[in-house]
């Protein structure tokens, strides 16, 4: 029986280029998506809005009482619906594609129950105080969303046949290895987070709870992650240089050193000026291009052909987001 998704694609069949432009599309959105949710945090504003899903018990937009705290948080949550917006067409772009790709279609709807997800997420913290677990967690929710959306991206340039190792196995293994320790390494910048100078709301606000370790500490746990990838980035470079590895995978090694060093030049600035609000959410962003260059390396090891016998057409739209 005919269904929505399948009655639009008889009507509309997008190109390959629009495939990868809505891929790409929700890929900025997801890296926005965590900007702003920084300079949430960053301008005071994490409880602008005093509930969730409405602002206040009375209204579902901020009132004037709640001035320039309440437009901000009021504002990173439309964003979401921004966000969504992306999603949907990237999902609509791949669904309707000819011929269909069930992989990309997949990795759509992963996006989505993401989105959901976090903003429920996003949800808790507000009402749980912005509690700095929740707050950490809500962040590594948001650098999922990025996985998964850059995922969507890179294999809309690609096709569907069994991927092909460009290289030897361990050497594509090491590159997982470096993509686990950059994880690591954007995981433990929450922990600062959550025990440093920006709770989300005014220094003077003594309610909101922050992670009880010390925070100098936990900055010299971040800077050791931070010297890990930068060495075995740096050795990932020599050995990609070594066995001869496609040229795509040691530029883009090349580029996760180069915003590596920059972040790591960065977040010892931050931390000897008492970390400046315009520093920390520039940071935050290099963190997230951080994580983009370390993902897409493994992501250039190996080839994907196009398939010899396109995939028939579903009857029904796919409901789940397994990836």
């Amino acid at each position: 029986m005919p269904n929505p998704f399948s009655l639009l694609a008889d009507r509309w069949q997008p190109s390959a280029v629009i495939v990868r432009r809505a891929a790409f599309a929700a890929l900025v959105m997801s890296v926005v998506i965590v900007v702003t949710g920084g300079a949430v945090r960053l301008t005071a504003s994490g409880l602008g809005c005093s509930t969730w899903p409405r602002c206040t018990p009375e209204s579902l937009t901020p009132t004037p009482e709640m001035g320039y705290y309440g437009i901000v948080e009021f504002t990173n949550r439309m964003l979401t619906y921004v966000l969504s917006a992306a999603v949907g067409w990237a999902i609509l772009a791949a669904r309707c594609h000819r011929p269909w790709r069930r992989s990309l279609t997949k990795l759509g709807w992963a996006q989505f129950w993401l989105v959901m997800s976090n903003a429920v997420l996003g949800g808790i913290t507000v009402l749980t105080g912005l509690n700095p677990y929740t707050v950490a967690l809500h962040m590594i929710a948001a650098m999922a969303l990025v996985w998964v959306a850059l995922l969507m991206w890179e294999r809309s340039k690609e096709g569907d046949a069994p991927p092909k190792l460009a290289v030897a196995r361990p050497i594509h293994q090491l590159s997982y290895v470096l993509v686990t320790v950059i994880g690591l390494l954007v995981a433990a910048g929450t922990l600062v987070t959550g025990a440093g100078h920006h709770p989300g709301t005014p220094r003077d606000n003594k309610i909101v709870p922050r992670i009880p370790l010390d925070y100098d500490r936990l900055a010299q746990f971040h800077a050791d992650f931070a010297f890990i990838s930068v060495g075995l980035a740096i050795a990932v470079i020599f050995v990609f240089a070594a066995v001869k590895a496609p040229q795509p995978a040691r530029a883009r090694a090349k580029e996760l050193l180069a915003v590596l060093l920059l972040q790591g030049v960065l977040g010892f600035v931050q931390y000897f000026t008492d970390a400046p609000e315009l520093m920390v959410g520039l940071h935050m962003f290099l963190a997230t291009l951080t994580w983009i260059a370390a993902l897409r390396i493994p992501l250039a090891l190996r080839v994907r052909e196009a398939e010899d016998t396109p995939e028939q057409l579903p009857t029904q739209a796919p409901q789940t987001a397994a990836v």
